[in-house]
């Protein structure tokens, strides 16, 4: 992988119309399959064979792919959607997220990148096997591969400062023609009868071999090649087709020849043969010395083109001061020269590179780059999964992938990282998510993923709305729940309404909380309605509840009453509650509620009216329920509404009571029934708490309400049907003065307890 990114204002600003040298799909194409067809190929593959068994080296050519493939086409997906300039991989990721998500994605691609050139350089040092050999037979010199992979290093670091980006495409073509016939030479070859296996075997693998996650961590570098191209992002001609174009037909054809190579190999040569000697295609092929060409030039192609990406990245993470430390900004961001060669930056790459150089291990190394492409990979997958679903007009690519496919490499991104190392993997999800926690402290206007979830959130209701509505069945006995509206017009300045909504509905229901102004609409008028709206957000937020609020203006309470019965459900279920309120002091609001109530009854919705105190529900305690012999049919919705409300962690020390009133007659039958419905409806009532009361007259039950629900936080009680349709109701409102807080239900649904 050559690319030659001399449009290097990575990120830093935006290009003309295009730049660089306006190179095709070719070059992307083979700076990719160059990549891939690399090291791990020439030298880690036998070895998979070897422990893994044909069958099991093919399964991480599917797994490997099931993680590339997708990652490829989000990258297409993502390269097509704005017009793309220098930076490669960083700079489309950025300008699509924003630098909070690019640059938590672009740390990772950095650091890949940075490893890259030693993991490349470490293998371009073992391609001088016969040298070593030679000069130890020869001269018995035990040669050291770190002579040469150091002795490279400091070439290209050199390179790299004196020549900058200078280093041609056109090598590129040579490269790949190097490869070409090396794997052809292995491809043709038959190698020596000794080593052949009797037959080919699909699961013949050594004894001891390591295991699953150990030899996918080894081999997954071979497939990460395919985003190669994306260094000649700022060099391209045309890169929204070249880009897609390019990485997806060198995927498909590394996939191609890897299958190929692996069914070769268990072919050729039996397990231990190839765990013992590393170079076994040589032996395989037509002319040995063509494979140790083939990783020579696909190393330091490799290694030379990571040299030039990662410094890149990292001025472009500078530039758009990514970093906590201005001056560590300024100074990686610096450029030299007509071209803005990233020296500071390259000196930085360098340093790491060097490091893991001298650590030598190409198999630690290749452990250590898959967990970070992993990561930056599953992010890439997530984001294109998150951003489909959020369905932002501004994401508008050219090239569509599928919701499923990045959901999917997303999801084997996360399995196969865990499989490689569940420590390893929970380090590098924590960091990458800590970078991005740190850059949105800095961050407060720009893109995020809150922008991306909360598109999605909305899509996800959108859906489930219109699939409620769309598959809306008669409801079933049991299956009740409140979706209940209030309606009030004193919002903020009222706590009872609103906290009797938020009891009932936060957990079981869904509550709507609309506060109305009197007056004719007018864009004034709306100004001062969502700015009411705002401070009653904010009470959602400090008290917890999980209510809707919103505002209506309309000319009278009764005509926004009926603009509010006619509301859709804003859960996707049709609202079947109104909640209405009115002080105990201001009895000149009763007949605004009573005439709301009739219309909401009138409308077949449940009816709940609050009369409100200056006790504010005292200490949640107690609950105290009154069933007379007249409004037996509101006892279910009574008994739900008070084990709903003690549910709430206000309520979480409060006792239920249950008084039932009665004239005549039999004065435990309704007693007993009560009972059985609480206990065939499994509600937390205990039979002690139940208690028959006589009481003659409507007066009695003044006094016993008065004598006994004197201290209750809370007195529920109903309102029959007699009541709510005549004027009655006024009256009706103004019972129990001798109780506190108190609330009225009118139940219009057959609502059953079992």
């Amino acid at each position: 992988m050559i690319p030659n990114p001399t449009a290097a204002a990575a990120g830093g600003r935006t290009a003309s119309s295009h730049g660089g040298h306006g190179f095709g799909t070719a070059p992307v194409f083979l700076a990719s399959v160059s990549t891939i067809l690399g090291a791990i190929l020439f030298l880690r593959f036998g070895y998979a064979v070897a422990h893994a068994g044909l069958w099991g080296s093919l399964m991480i050519i599917v797994l490997g792919h099931l993680v590339t493939i997708p990652t490829v086409l989000a990258v297409s997906e993502i390269a097509t959607n704005r017009r793309v300039a220098g930076g490669g991989a960083y700079f489309i990721i950025s300008r699509s997220f924003g630098t909070s998500i690019g640059g938590s994605i672009g740390i990772a691609l950095y650091l890949s990148q940075a490893i890259s050139v030693a993991f490349y350089l470490v293998a371009f040092a073992e391609a001088f096997q016969p040298v070593y050999e030679w000069a130890s037979a020869t001269h018995q010199v035990d040669a050291d591969p770190r002579w040469v992979s150091l002795s490279a290093t400091v070439v290209l670091i050199l390179l790299m400062l004196v020549k900058g980006a200078g280093v041609g495409v056109g090598a590129l073509w040579v490269v790949s023609a190097i490869l070409g016939v090396s794997i052809l030479s292995f491809l043709f070859g038959q190698g020596p009868e000794s080593i052949r296996p009797d037959a080919l075997h699909l699961t013949d693998s050594i004894e001891d071999a390591d295991s699953f996650g150990i030899i996918f961590a080894t081999c997954f570098p071979a497939f990460t090649g395919m985003i190669a191209g994306l260094g000649l992002s700022g060099d391209l001609k045309n890169p929204q087709r070249s880009i897609p174009l390019g990485i997806i037909t060198a995927t498909l054809v590394g996939m191609v020849v890897y299958s190929l190579v692996a069914i070769k190999l268990a072919q050729s040569a039996t397990p231990e043969a190839l765990n013992g000697d590393q170079f076994i295609m040589a032996q395989i092929a037509i002319w040995g010395p063509a494979i140790y060409l083939g990783l020579g030039a696909a190393a330091i192609s490799s290694a030379l083109g990571s040299i030039l990406v990662a410094p890149r990245t990292l001025q472009a993470l500078a530039r758009d001061k990514v970093f906590p430390i201005p001056k560590l900004n300024g100074l990686l961001a610096k450029g030299m020269g007509r071209a803005q060669e990233p020296v500071y930056a390259t000196c930085v790459s360098s340093a790491i590179a060097v490091v893991f150089v001298f650590l030598g291990d190409i198999d630690f190394i290749a452990q250590i780059l898959s967990m970070f492409f992993m990561v930056t990979y599953g992010a890439l997958c997530s984001v294109s999964f998150l951003e489909y679903f959020a369905g932002n007009p501004s994401y508008r690519p050219t090239f569509h992938s599928r919701w499923y496919v990045s959901l999917i490499g997303a999801f084997m991104c996360a399995l196969m990282m865990i499989q490689m190392s569940l420590q390893y993997s929970l380090i590098s999800i924590a960091l990458m998510a800590a970078i991005y926690f740190g850059l949105r402290r800095t961050r407060k206007g720009e893109r995020d993923l809150t922008a991306i979830f909360q598109g999605t959130m909305f899509q996800l209701t959108r859906r489930l709305q219109i699939t409620l509505q769309k598959n809306h069945v008669e409801k079933y006995d049991g299956g009740w729940r409140p979706s209940i509206v209030a309606v009030t017009r004193f919002g903020v300045r009222r706590l009872g309404h609103f906290d009797v909504l938020r009891w009932i509905s936060h957990r079981h229901g869904f509550g709507h909380f609309v506060q109305y102004f009197q007056g004719e609409y007018s864009y004034d008028d709306e100004e001062q309605a969502r700015s009411q709206v705002d401070k009653l957000i904010e009470r959602v937020d400090v008290s917890g509840a999980g209510i809707f609020v919103d505002s209506l203006i309309c000319p009278s309470f009764q005509q926004a009453l009926a603009q509010t019965l006619q509301m859709p459900g804003i859960s996707g279920l049709p609202n079947n509650c109104i909640l209405l309120e009115f002080d105990k002091d201001h009895p000149e609001e009763i007949d605004e509620t009573a005439e709301g109530a009739r219309l909401a009854a009138q409308a077949m919705f449940n009816v709940l009216v609050l009369r409100s105190t200056n006790y504010r529900f005292g200490y949640r305690s107690s609950i105290h329920l009154w069933v007379t012999e007249d409004n037996l049919s509101n006892a279910p919705l009574m008994l739900l509404l008070a084990y709903i409300v003690v549910g709430h962690r206000d309520w979480r020390r409060a006792e239920i009571r249950l008084f039932a009133c009665h004239s005549s007659g039999d004065p435990e039958h309704e007693t007993r029934r009560l009972a059985s419905l609480m206990s065939d409806g499994r509600l937390p009532i205990s039979m002690q708490n139940v208690t028959s009361v006589e009481c003659a007259t409507g007066e009695s039950v003044e006094e016993e309400v008065s004598r006994r629900s004197s201290e209750a936080d809370l007195v529920v009680a109903g309102l029959n049907e007699s009541e709510i349709q005549t004027d009655e109701l006024e009256g009706a409102l103004k019972r129990y003065a001798g109780a506190n807080d108190v609330l009225f239900v009118h139940a219009r649904e057959n609502i059953v307890i079992e």
